[in-house]
């Protein structure tokens, strides 16, 4: 029996996603007629960009479940008409990619590797850095992505704690929880990863009350979600000291605007949203092994918790 697969994104995204998911999809054993243009209550499964042209799911009657595309669902989670299950994409090449942005700038930040970029000058300022035994990082957010920064940094030898809404346990890392687990872990925290989900009880988590917990010239690295931080708060917490840089691959508004203050502070790193990215043949694999499950009876991966938002 051939399963009709909706793919509902941009366009440009079916250019690179068509050869990968059709391999994928007949790798898992999976008969389908894949395309961009099914009539609503002939489509199966909905492979999706929340930024497609998809908005209502209601005519959708014999949908059996949406595979989202991006690791992110806050745009999509929230929408009503979607009944049927959802999926969010934790796929290999993701998690690789975020552990090697987030490992690097780490070291960066560090080593104190700026200083030499942009030249001393002429100064001979001999200043060594710490061990990473000796370097306190911490991340906000254990899930696929942050717990396996955790583990890189933690088997490089830093001194990471991790915090997440609820109890987690990883080898190697400083587990906390909840607000008092929080306070805890922004106290310590030289060098701080937001790395949690976007829902209304992280937005602005980082605000003037959070920064204020860090020591002072702590540095944040950003490569989860925008809303995360208060725009404002940061900027003045930079301006004082508190925080000594920030580097920020995320922003509410993207691309960020050629106007905002984020592009001409000092203590300001900005990279494009580069952080991780899907890439089509690992997505596609995890693409297909939902397909595979639901076709199989089995649960879906990687289901999405619509009261947590993730």
């Amino acid at each position: 029996m051939t399963v009709n697969i909706l793919f509902a994104a941009k366009p440009d995204s079916w250019a690179a996603y068509e050869t990968p998911l059709k391999t994928a999809l007949r790798d898992a054993g999976v008969f389908a007629d894949l395309r961009t243009d099914f009539a609503p209550d002939e489509v199966d499964y909905i492979v999706y960009a929340p930024n497609s042209t998809v908005q209502d799911f209601t005519p959708y009657t014999r949908c059996k479940a949406v595979l989202n595309l991006w690791a992110g669902v806050e745009n999509v989670v929230g929408n009503t008409t979607l009944t049927q299950p959802l999926a969010r994409m934790v796929d290999h090449g993701l998690t690789q990619g975020m552990m090697e942005w987030v490992t690097g700038h780490v070291l960066r930040h560090h080593l104190g590797m700026d200083a030499h970029i942009h030249g001393l000058k002429g100064r001979w300022d001999k200043h060594v850095p710490p061990l990473a035994e000796d370097r306190a990082v911490t991340i906000l957010g254990l899930g696929a992505l942050g717990s396996a920064c955790a583990t890189a940094l933690a088997g490089l030898g830093f001194d990471v704690t991790g915090w997440s809404r609820s109890p987690r346990d990883l080898a190697g890392v400083r587990c906390l929880h909840g607000d008092a687990g929080l306070a805890q872990a922004l106290s310590s925290a030289q060098i701080l990863v937001l790395l949690l989900p976007l829902t209304g009880a992280t937005e602005n988590l980082l605000d003037a009350a959070n920064l204020a917990r860090l020591p002072r010239g702590a540095v944040i690295l950003n490569p989860g979600r925008g809303a995360l931080i208060d725009d404002d708060a940061l900027l003045a917490a930079l301006d004082s000291g508190q925080v000594g840089h920030a580097t920020l691959d995320v922003f509410r508004v993207e691309p960020l605007p050629a106007d905002h203050p984020f592009w001409a502070h000092p203590s300001v790193t900005v990279t494009p949203h580069i952080a991780s990215e899907t890439r089509p043949a690992s997505a596609s694999r995890v693409i297909a092994e939902n397909v595979r499950r639901g076709e199989a009876g089995a649960p879906f991966v990687h289901l999405v918790d619509r009261k947590l938002g993730y």
